[in-house]
């Protein structure tokens, strides 16, 4: 089994664990909302139990960007702007941002989060 998959099942397992979802539906392309029922509060017990699984330090709005939905340089009249979109872009190397940019809504950013995007962010950080 490679490194990656090791990551990946490593992510899957903390997702079960925090979201208590079924393993079936942990799967890369699974949006931690829409897919997994994740709330805001979810994410902050995320992060703490990838610190733990994969012995790693994820500074404050790293994995999950703050204040990017608040910024009104970044969002107007519910979307996205192209100077919020470039940010994602610069916060969230890890995630497929020009797909999101497609259709920039407010309310689908949390699309940007799946398994696949958290498992990347943690390969990054072991390696770095």
């Amino acid at each position: 089994m490679s490194s990656a998959d090791n990551i990946f099942d490593q992510v899957r397992n903390t997702l079960i664990d925090a979201l208590g979802v079924d393993d079936s539906e942990v799967t890369p392309d699974a949006s931690l909302t829409r897919d997994l029922g994740a709330e805001s509060i979810d994410f902050l017990d995320i992060v703490f139990r990838l610190e733990k699984a994969f012995d790693i330090k994820i500074p404050r709005g790293d994995l999950f960007p703050e204040n990017v939905l608040t910024d009104p340089d970044f969002v107007a009249d519910g979307k996205v702007s192209d100077k919020g979109i470039d940010e994602l872009r610069k916060r969230l190397p890890h995630a497929d941002v020009d797909k999101f940019a497609e259709n920039p809504n407010v309310q689908d950013i949390g699309d940007l989060f799946t398994v696949e995007m958290i498992t990347r962010y943690i390969a990054q950080k072991i390696e770095t």
